[in-house]
């Protein structure tokens, strides 16, 4: 490999004050009792992999769950504390955490801002108070507007906010209202995400029994196209299928703006990042007898497990798997086409895999380019516009089965 892929350092707090009902991330609520030996629990694994990636500098930090801001000062102290213990931080790492408006207050953010977090990630979802009810959110529309003043007060001048759309009985009045309402805050970053059913959780069940209906994917493909259109008009760029960034000045149009997530464009981009946590999943390119091995693994979910296993010493892997080169090549497709504006660059493809992409899947991409999903340039391939709204179906044709 003819360089070195960014690293990225990934916390799981798998604890909320509440469970959301659509929800299928790996978190609890109620485990109060379980906090402080989890973060003793996630200290000691940071402890493990120190020495393993001596010489490789982390080039953000995301703690994510969850809700991290559950957690003591103290708590957040030792974590924060093992990070910059075991791992070499780039002095000018982006280091985000993330926060629900109603788990926060000014003596927290201040914490969070003297523990070197410089970008908080705010799970808003909606404007609309019937919504967050559906959603199961603790927080309420005031609660948004109270905690973002708080956070800038505290001095975070990066936050971004997360919305969910697509929500059964949710209009474009409403979904318009939202967006609006998020323009007002100026935030510096905003990810817009389909509310997805997922197996298993208590959504899947109301939809699955008939007392929700189910999302029309028609007017959630509405309600993306409406909010293309508002947050351009708003100054924003998408360079990502699912996030904005603020307009800060000169951008060309294949380029990625400064306040994109600098943690995500590491899994967009193929790189490689550690998991940190009980179900936290990992991807890195490590020298193993000396030859260059790509891998990826996922933590045990249960969190007292998890405890057990490494406070005993064992290993706390659920799954692990060597990405053999035709894996790891389709997945640089199927990431790095839904950064829209940089797609895939044909040089760091070719750096990445030591082979061309037009080699790899030139039969592919000329498909595509000819049903008008795909462009392609000296530079680069990327999605059309014809081609984001299609996203899924474009990715496919890069799986190894295709």
């Amino acid at each position: 490999m003819s360089f070195t892929p960014a690293l990225g350092l990934y916390i799981h707090i798998p604890f909320c004050a509440r469970k959301c009902p659509y929800c299928d991330f790996n978190t609890y609520a109620g485990l109060e009792s379980l906090h402080d030996a989890t973060v003793d629990a996630l200290c000691i694994e940071m402890e493990r992999w120190g020495p393993r990636l001596a010489g490789r500098t982390v080039s953000t930090v995301f703690v994510g769950g969850g809700t991290p801001t559950v957690l003591t000062a103290a708590q957040l102290e030792r974590i924060f504390g093992a990070v910059h213990r075991c791992f070499t931080v780039d002095a000018g790492a982006e280091i985000t955490c993330e926060a629900n408006p109603g788990t926060v207050d000014q003596a927290k953010f201040g914490v969070l801002r003297s523990l070197g977090v410089n970008r908080l990630s705010m799970g808003v979802q909606s404007f609309q108070p019937a919504e967050l009810h559906f959603l199961g959110r603790i927080h309420s529309v005031e609660d948004v507007g109270q905690a973002f003043a708080t956070a800038r007060k505290a001095g975070f001048d990066n936050i971004n906010l997360d919305f969910i759309f697509g929500l059964p009985g949710q209009t474009e009045a409403s979904w318009c209202d939202t967006l609006e309402r998020a323009l007002a805050l100026a935030p510096e970053h905003l990810s817009l995400y389909s509310l997805i059913v997922e197996p298993n959780t208590p959504l899947f069940h109301w939809v699955e029994s008939g007392s929700v209906p189910e999302p029309d994917e028609d007017q959630a493909a509405l309600h993306y196209e409406r909010a293309m259109e508002c947050l351009a008009a708003g100054g924003y760029i998408q360079y990502e299928v699912s996030n904005w960034a603020r307009r800060t000045g000169e951008c060309r149009d294949d380029e990625t703006p400064e306040l994109a997530s600098r943690h995500n464009l590491i899994y967009w981009r193929n790189d490689d990042y550690l998991g940190i946590g009980p179900g936290a999943h990992s991807h890195l390119r490590m020298e193993e007898g000396g030859v260059q091995v790509e891998r990826r693994w996922g933590n045990r979910k249960p969190v007292p497990s998890y405890g057990k296993r490494m406070r005993a010493g064992d290993s706390v892997e659920d799954f692990a798997e060597e990405i053999t080169p035709p894996v790891g090549m389709g997945e640089t497709m199927m990431l790095g086409l839904r950064l829209v504006r940089e797609g895939v660059p044909l040089d760091r493809f070719t750096a990445l895999h030591g082979r061309s992409l037009s080699d790899a899947f030139g039969t592919e991409v000329d498909r595509l380019c000819g049903d008008g999903l795909l462009t392609v340039d000296a530079r680069r391939v990327r999605l059309t516009p014809r081609g984001l709204m299609v996203g899924n179906r474009v990715f496919a044709q890069f799986l190894p089965d295709n």
